[in-house]
């Protein structure tokens, strides 16, 4: 994979970050292997469109990044202030920070499996130390 490569695979997360979901299939296939079950973009789409329900200024920033063939390795650095319950805790108007561990396949220059990992404890112990101060 060339640098120019990894620049195009970065360009995933404006899509991303400006909500335009209907812009994934640019970056993903059709059918998806994530966290080992096979799922369709639909899905995928349907899956974000519900994290931004919950978090509407959600934003992922990519930290770090590493390539090997057709792998891609990321760290992603996010943040977001909930409105509704979201990964297991309620709102309180606080924004939080998390980091996120994300590993691409990609296959015919788009992506095909992703494994990832979110910090979903750290929301969660964010948003109750912080309600607790209210």
């Amino acid at each position: 994979m060339t640098d120019m490569d990894v620049r195009v695979l970065h360009t995933l997360y404006c899509p991303l970050n400006t909500h335009e979901f209907h812009r994934l299939g640019e970056f993903m296939h059709d059918d998806l292997l994530v966290n080992g079950q096979m799922v369709t973009l639909s899905q995928m789409i349907s899956e974000l469109e519900g994290h931004i329900a919950a978090v509407p200024d959600l934003v992922w920033r990519v930290e770090n990044i590493a390539v090997e063939g057709n792998q891609v390795a990321a760290r992603l650095y996010n943040r977001g202030t909930p409105v509704r319950e979201w990964l297991g805790s309620k709102p309180n108007g606080v924004s939080v920070e998390f980091a996120e561990h994300v590993f691409h396949k990609v296959v015919d220059g788009r992506f095909y499996e992703q494994n990832f990992l979110l910090d979903a404890w750290s929301v969660q112990q964010q948003l109750a130390r912080k309600s607790n101060r209210r």
